[in-house]
């Protein structure tokens, strides 16, 4: 028998371990417990359909969609709806794009026909005293109150048509580079010839009052521009604006060619001298253009490629590659001993294979060779490679003081028709890689052939407001043409020199090109497209020519060479593009995958494309039709007087970037609004306007169906229970551009102040789309409403919503889109209306929690929970956060987007961006010099004093005073910097399967387990996501976001991407060769006369503190 102490010992013992059990096994069940944790189905069932009911009511209510949805029932006995003939459209588009265009040009001739008049009857007089207007003068005093030298008082009046800038529509005036002497005898004989050509611009300007710019640039410097405006130097003082650097002036000078660039890095080329190099191969490169061939070629004891994948070719002088090029030339360094003789060779090897293969420019071709000398004998290698017929002129630019070598380099250049220049400084290099446009311009001059050019698209970047353009316009609207023709001279006694006397030309905005093709006609998804020969885009809606670098807008370095195919990227075969540039008619079907709100939603549309060429022009249109609503436009017929009584309610308006009626021609139309237009037309006050009779027919009949909405709304406003707090405005859009907004709540009470005013294009009507709530509208389903957020630069707040619908006319089994009708309200009301419904009361007295298994109460307030209202495109509208409002919901919760992905409840859109911008690390070449001592930087200091003074007795330059051209570094230190450049990326779109109406899973994370429920918010794009709170996956699940990654490419690929030459239609007139050519003017040097004691004393200085 156990002692009792033993048995008391023993039963307390068991006692502490029952009680050890106990606490282990009831936190086993915690766990358990936590780990099951049930979210009843049937309560967010409830909510959904709940939520569905009280938010579709009030979107019903405040938009009266089906007010306007019954006025368009009650109006189909009297609509006819008409399939859009895009073949016929197409053509009508065309013709009248071409006898715009062709106006310009004749404009252009007149121009070119009075300057060469005017010139052959001008007698060159050396003292000429003029004085004229210089554009940087005028309207300037000095400290006396008086007119400046070459000023003058010059009229100026701000004009609508020139963007609003200060001009002379009387007078023209000149601008002349700070680098050109600006009374130089052959300027002013150049400005007192061409005189002549203001009667001319002011003639061409009443005959075609849709011209801007017009003018003439000479081949001496100066600019001649009409009208006539003050010019601002940069900030510096500086006006570098050259005249001779614009593309209308090279590619109206100069035929097609095929360049290598050949360019010396033996040692003997170090410092300035290769700093100099450097800047005539990138001068040399900014007078190519598209329908140019180049390559460069560095040598010294070898001879390499500056970009190893062209190696053997020519490829195309896009802007693209010219940067590229540019790029490389910076990383050139000097080694080695030159032998120029293989670089000859293989740059007339390059040329011989491009003309044999049918490849490159097949007109003109030329080497530039870039060398501080040429000691070897080059006879040899153009007998056998260019010698008797000389095919390719050699252009030859020495480099550096040393005139040792002049002779050879001079040689190489006479004996094979080109051009020698000696180049000394920065200033220098300019002027002279301007010479060589003349040369290879003779041939055309000779046999006087005016060929008209057209440009690639630009942006102009002299003009005082173009940032402001920036900022107000459509940037892939923001670009230019020009038409340019050359002047020649005609007097017999130079025929031979072919002198080339300039280029006359004139400016057209493709904003003003692409109004032709009228939006409505196009469709909320269509749109049209201009493109150039080579297949470069011109003007497209999702052409993106600036990006920010900060917060500051640039252009991007490919902003006019992005092509068709990276825009109209579904068409893979590029059987789109191929037959645009060829000129052909026709038309072709792609499926495509589009996105909308700044790339965010996808849409698969079946797009009918519709293509023809722009007689006399090197031009292509495009349009294009969607398949649907797209392809029917309904017409109804109302009185004048009927709809010009509901036109002008004053909650009405009209899209002000398209073309109801012309404002443009006449000047005092300039300064109305197009509904000012229309009404003044329409009452008689105008009747002089041209409009277009059928779009303010439907305009009309828009404004007379959609009338009721105003009173409705207005109703709403003064009724008695007044209108529900938080709601902001009410507003409708047609195809005609007519669009109707009510203001429920003052300016100072509303979330959204700038939604729908005129700073929020994306939600307007304007030249290039229609806006994002009517394209999202009409890919819904007509009486569902759309819900979003607005999130972009104007609405940066993410405090408002977006309901929107689409309303629709039938005739027969035609449906058309009849527009959209919607409201916008803060978040607020959306807010307190969803946790009002997301909450239950108490499970003892509340009959909501009966027979429910899991959580009651269950309120989206809790913290047990988290409570979202996603969209279709997984964008959250609604969450207990703030900060996750407008936000991609897989950022907020990886876990559970990635079960939704992988359930197919979400599904995974694939989008492609052919004009993205990536950040690249690029080395870059300090400036920086080790500092060995204080002693040793004072004797530098001393040495660059004495050697820059000393070398500016030598050579007094003033423009080498702007050029720090004597302290180029030796001493390059290599750091990494991140650079923008073009790339390609892809980025995911979501879309969500409507088929699909509930789900709810459990996520296994580690030592828990979150459970969600998903369910549709019915007749909305819209899901209610209820998730556990208390179980963190973000160890197991990586956020799933929309960043877009950069589709890299390995070298091989890249290089044939590089290089790849897709098809293209070449200029049809080339002028490279005419037998009546005098090409012994072949250049001179510029000797360089010194002092020999200035000489020594620098010599000295510098070996002494070397």
């Amino acid at each position: 028998m156990w002692p009792l102490k033993m048995v008391f010992s023993i039963m307390g013992h068991r006692r502490w371990s029952l009680v050890i059990f106990l606490m282990v096994y009831a936190g086993w069940l915690c766990i358990f417990t936590h780990a099951q944790m049930k979210i009843p189905p049937e309560t967010v069932q409830k909510w959904a359909g709940t939520l569905s009911q009280q938010i579709i009511a009030i979107a019903t209510k405040y938009s009266g969609a089906p007010l306007l949805q019954k006025k368009l029932k009650d109006v189909e006995p009297i609509i006819k709806i008409k399939e859009v003939d895009g073949a016929r459209l197409v053509l009508e588009f065309s013709d009248e794009i071409e006898r715009m265009l062709g106006s310009k040009m004749k404009s252009v001739k007149r121009l070119a026909d009075t300057a060469e008049d005017a010139d052959l009857y001008h007698e060159f007089n050396a003292s000429l005293k003029f004085d004229y207007f210089n554009a940087l003068s005028v309207n300037t005093m000095d400290e006396e109150g008086n007119s400046i030298e070459l000023g003058g008082e010059f009229p100026l009046e701000e004009n609508e048509h020139f963007n609003k800038l200060a001009v002379n529509t009387l007078m023209s005036d000149i601008q002349v580079p700070t680098n050109v002497y600006n009374k130089d005898p052959d300027i002013l004989n150049g400005v007192y010839m061409s005189e002549a050509l203001n009667d001319v611009f002011i003639s061409n300007f009443q005959k075609d009052p849709t011209l801007t710019w017009q003018y003439f640039g000479s081949s001496t410097g100066f600019f001649r521009l009409y009208p006539g405006i003050k010019w601002t130097p940069d900030s510096n003082g500086v006006v570098s604006f050259d005249c001779r650097n614009r593309n209308w002036y090279i590619q109206a000078a100069t035929s097609p060619k095929d360049i290598v660039i050949v360019v010396d890095v033996s040692g003997s080329m170090k410092g300035l001298k290769m700093t100099i190099a450097k800047h005539t191969i990138n001068t040399i490169l900014d007078t190519l253009g598209e329908n140019d061939f180049v390559n460069v070629i560095a040598y010294s004891d070898y001879i390499r490629y500056v970009e190893p994948c062209f190696k053997g070719t020519l490829v195309q002088a896009d802007l693209d590659n010219r940067e590229h090029f540019k790029l490389l030339v910076e990383e050139l360094h000097v080694k080695g001993e030159a032998t120029v003789k293989k670089a000859m060779k293989e740059s007339f090897r390059i040329l011989a294979d491009a003309r044999a293969n049918g490849q490159g420019s097949l007109c003109n071709q030329a080497i530039m060779l870039i060398t501080d000398g040429a000691m070897e004998d080059f006879q040899s290698v153009f007998e056998e490679f260019n010698w008797p017929d000389k095919k390719v002129r050699v252009f030859t630019y020495l480099i550096g003081r040393d005139m040792t070598f002049s002779e050879n380099v001079k040689w190489i250049a006479c004996n094979n028709k080109g051009y020698y220049t000696h180049v000394s400084t920065l200033a220098d290099v300019q002027e002279n890689v301007m010479e060589y446009l003349h040369v290879l311009s003779r041939p055309m001059v000779i046999n006087h052939d005016h060929d008209i050019i057209w440009t690639e698209a630009y942006m102009d970047s002299v003009l005082p407001n173009t940032k402001e353009l920036f900022k107000s316009k459509a940037h892939s609207l923001l670009l230019m043409t020009s038409v340019a023709m050359p002047v020649f001279s005609k007097k017999k006694e130079t025929l031979s020199h072919g002198i080339l006397l300039g280029v006359v030309g004139t400016d057209v905005p493709l904003m003003e090109v692409m109004k032709i093709a009228s939006r409505y006609k196009l469709g909320a998804h269509g749109y049209a497209f201009l493109i150039t020969n080579n297949g470069y885009i011109l003007a497209h809606p999702d052409l993106r020519p600036l990006y920010y670098d900060g917060k500051k807008l640039k252009p991007k370095p490919n902003y006019n060479s992005v092509d068709l195919s990276e825009a109209e990227w579904e068409d893979t075969e590029d059987s789109l593009r191929t037959a645009m540039v060829k000129g052909e008619t026709g038309t072709s079907t792609l499926d495509v995958r589009a996105a909308v709100d700044k790339g965010k939603r996808p849409l698969f549309l079946k797009n009918d494309y519709f293509y023809t060429s722009i007689n006399e022009t090197p031009f292509s249109f495009g349009m294009v039709l969607t398949r649907g609503h797209g392809q029917y436009m309904f017409f109804g017929n109302v009185s004048v007087e009927e709809g010009l009584h509901d036109l002008q309610q004053p909650d009405l308006s009209l899209a002000n970037e398209w073309t109801y009626c012309e404002t443009d021609i006449d000047p005092h139309h300039r300064k109305l609004t197009q509904l000012q237009a229309v009404v003044r037309y329409l009452t008689g006050k105008e009747p002089d306007l041209e409009c277009d009779e059928v779009l303010l027919q439907q305009t009309l009949f828009d404004a007379v169906v959609t009338a009721p909405l105003e009173a409705y709304w207005t109703a709403l406003t003064l009724s008695a229970t007044g209108v529900d707090e938080g709601m902001e405005t009410a507003f409708l859009g047609t195809r005609s551009g007519l669009m109707r907004v009510i203001r429920y709540a003052g300016s100072e009470k509303r979330a959204g102040r700038k939604f729908l005013t005129h700073v929020d294009k994306a939600n307007l009507f304007t030249v290039d789309h229609f806006p994002i709530w009517y394209r999202l509208a009409a890919e819904n389903k007509p009486g569902q409403f759309f819900f979003y957020v607005p999130h972009d630069d104007i609405n940066k707040g993410r405090n408002t919503f977006v309901a929107v619908t689409a309303v629709t006319v039938t005739e027969g089994k035609k449906t058309a889109l009849g527009g959209a009708i919607g409201m916008q309200a803060s978040l607020d009301l959306l807010e307190r209306l969803f946790f009002s419904v997301a909450k239950q009361v108490s499970c003892k007295t509340s009959e909501t929690c009966s027979d429910v298994e899991g959580i009651c109460p269950l309120s989206c307030e809790s913290i047990d929970v988290n409570c979202y209202l996603v969209d279709y495109n997984g964008f959250v509208l609604l969450s207990k956060e703030r900060g996750d409002v407008s936000k991609f919901f897989g950022e907020i919760d990886g876990s559970v987007m990635a079960q939704l992905l992988k359930s197919g409840l979400y599904k995974r859109v694939t989008l492609y961006d052919y004009q993205a911008m990536c950040k690249h690390v690029h080395h870059h070449s300090s400036g920086a010099r080790p500092l060995l001592s204080p002693f040793y930087g004072l004797l530098a200091l001393i040495k660059w004093f004495f050697s820059n003074f000393m070398m500016f007795l030598l050579e007094f330059n003033i423009c080498g005073l702007w050029h720090n051209d004597y302290v180029v570094d030796a001493y390059n230190k290599q750091r990494k910097v991140e650079v923008m450049q073009p790339c390609n990326t892809e980025y995911p779109g979501f879309m969500y399967d409507t088929s699909i109406r509930e789900t709810n899973s459990i996520i296994k994370c580690g030592r828990c387990q979150k459970m969600f429920v998903l369910q549709q918010v019915y007749n909305t794009n819209l899901v209610l996501l209820v998730v556990q709170a208390d179980c963190d996956c973000t160890r197991q699940y990586a956020p799933i976001t929309l960043t877009p990654k950069e589709v890299k490419y390995n070298a091989t690929v890249k290089c044939n991407r590089m290089k790849s030459q897709k098809i293209r239609r070449r200029p049809e007139s080339c002028h490279a060769y005419h037998p009546h050519e005098n090409a012994s003017d072949c250049g001179g040097a510029c000797e360089i006369a010194m002092c020999l004691t200035l000489f020594f004393i620098c010599l000295v200085t510098s070996l002494g503190i070397g």
